[in-house]
């Protein structure tokens, strides 16, 4: 005869290891995709908005070497030739974004050289410094960051786009994020990027944006 605690441990063991396979079968079917970028800012930024959805690689994780090609003239451009470059050496799923500070006063520049703006091997300082030259005396400071995500799967292409309308502010502020965030304020927004934590940023910017569509995507 089992006794009532006997029965209980039984049981307690059984919820236990159903548990645990239901954990382990999430995990085993949790879509995989390459993301194609080794910049740890953009990683940072992505990994929690995927986190318990899609299980994300970097290009150091899998050991891909190489410069990624970014010569196209547009967002969309640079972001299908990067996905293609790690596409074709894997044949696995993947993603790339490229992302542009389109200014008005600047007709829109630098746009998508917004990563190079004072030239290769640049600092954020140096574009920073070199963007807030051009903007001294004009009152326009219209700005607008502009995200693009290319998903290729199963050798098909999808694009997504995420916008955030803002201001350039005269100064730097703010030591939090990456590239313009010290100096990129978003429309109905009191602090830069930079003075935002992540999940703060990542509700309203550009890239979470188009994260979001990405996201949805996946879940059909």
């Amino acid at each position: 005869m089992f006794q009532t605690n006997d029965i209980f441990d039984i049981l307690k063991r059984f919820f236990s290891r159903l548990h645990f396979g239901i954990r382990l079968k999430k995990q085993i079917t949790m879509k995989e995709l390459i993301f194609a970028t080794n910049n740890k800012h953009k990683l940072s930024e992505v990994r929690p908005l995927l986190e318990g959805k899609v299980l994300i690689h970097s290009l150091s994780e899998l050991g891909l070497e190489g410069d990624i090609p970014e010569t196209a003239e547009t967002l969309e451009g640079n972001a299908l030739q990067k996905a293609e470059w790690v596409y074709q050496r894997t044949g696995r799923d993947c993603f790339a974004d490229d992302t542009g500070l389109e200014v008005d006063a600047l007709g829109g520049a630098p746009g998508v050289y917004s990563a190079r703006y004072a030239g290769e091997g640049c600092s954020f300082d140096d574009n920073m410094d070199k963007l807030l030259a051009a903007l001294e005396g004009e009152e326009n400071r219209k700005a607008r960051f502009r995200t693009v995500i290319c998903l290729i799967e199963n050798g098909e292409k999808h694009y997504f786009e995420g916008v955030v309308e803002g201001t350039i502010l005269a100064t730097k502020h703010g030591t939090g994020g990456f590239g313009y965030d010290p100096i990129f304020q978003p429309i109905d927004s009191d602090v830069p990027f930079a003075e935002m934590d992540m999940r703060q940023k990542n509700l309203i910017s550009h890239r979470g944006r188009a994260m979001a569509k990405l996201i949805e995507y996946l879940k059909r």
